[in-house]
């Protein structure tokens, strides 16, 4: 990410697409983060990098509160609201700064997640900050979808979405390189993430996949919000040309379903548990 600086546009207008348009995690994360970290249905969670609360409302159930926090004021408004359809209102508090600005008075907590946000963020800095808020023995945990499977929709009853497409189509509004915010990722966002957290006085991981593979319906307007809630094609990037491109991007969904129905099949979840190291100190 040489070169790029995160600014406030990154997700711009992407909030409301969201929940609607990303997959949802997959069944079983909750059960299995339950098991390994042993929760009770107390302690505190932190979820950074939470944008519309998805994760940090699914694991609510475990913990006494939950924190999120984001940059992102859109982000932040659907996480509430997401809060109060769920009944949590109550236990879970959603805070909008950057990563970058913790502690910021939070307290302490028992477990921390990122979960596909960690690559965003001044890694090094944001580890090191997690670490310090974290009691003795806490846990930080680092979720994504698993890279490495071949999902198909084969033997389902309706088209694979057309992504290849999708991002073509992008491509050709916004340019060959990848757009983030007012800058660009010619060479995508960085990996490693190992070394920073060992760095930052981790240790682990024990690794863990929740297995996906099971069969999911989407429509053309499921599709058209996932679009929309990438940061690579977020609403404002596209700026007067916005109509034209979700005009666009309809004609192409509907000429590959012409039924308005995409079969998709979950993503595995890959989750890597880190715990802090006793010896490591705040500084």
């Amino acid at each position: 990410m040489a070169g790029w600086e995160w600014d406030d546009t990154l997700f711009s207008g992407a909030a409301s697409y969201y929940r609607r348009g990303r997959l949802p995690y997959t069944p079983g994360l909750a059960d299995v983060l339950a098991e390994v970290l042993r929760l009770d249905g107390q302690g505190r969670l932190l979820d950074v990098g939470c944008g519309p609360g998805i994760l940090g409302l699914s694991l609510a159930h475990l913990f006494g509160e939950v924190v999120g926090v984001d940059p992102d004021s859109g982000m932040i408004d659907e996480a509430r609201r997401g809060a109060a359809e769920a009944g949590v209102t109550g236990k879970a508090r959603w805070v909008r700064l950057r990563a970058e600005e913790l502690p910021a008075a939070l307290g302490t907590f028992d477990v921390a997640v990122f979960a596909q946000s960690f690559h965003w963020m001044d890694r090094d800095l944001v580890a090191g900050s997690v670490r310090d808020m974290l009691r003795p023995g806490g846990a930080l945990v680092h979720i994504s979808d698993l890279k490495t499977e071949n999902l198909t929709v084969d033997d389902l009853p309706h088209p694979a979405v057309p992504y290849a497409a999708i991002d073509e189509l992008v491509r050709r509004y916004l340019g060959p390189v990848r757009r983030a915010g007012r800058g660009v990722l010619p060479q995508g966002t960085p990996g490693g993430e190992a070394a920073v957290f060992t760095r930052a006085g981790f240790s682990g991981p024990q690794r863990h996949v929740v297995p996906g593979g099971q069969a999911l319906e989407r429509t053309w307007d499921d599709t058209v919000a996932w679009a929309f809630s990438m940061s690579s094609s977020a609403p404002h990037l596209f700026g007067a040309r916005r109509g034209d491109f979700e005009a666009d991007l309809r004609r192409l969904l509907r000429e590959a379903s012409p039924s308005g129905r995409f079969s998709e099949r979950q993503p595995s979840t890959e989750v890597f548990v880190w715990r802090k190291n006793p010896a490591a100190t705040a500084g």
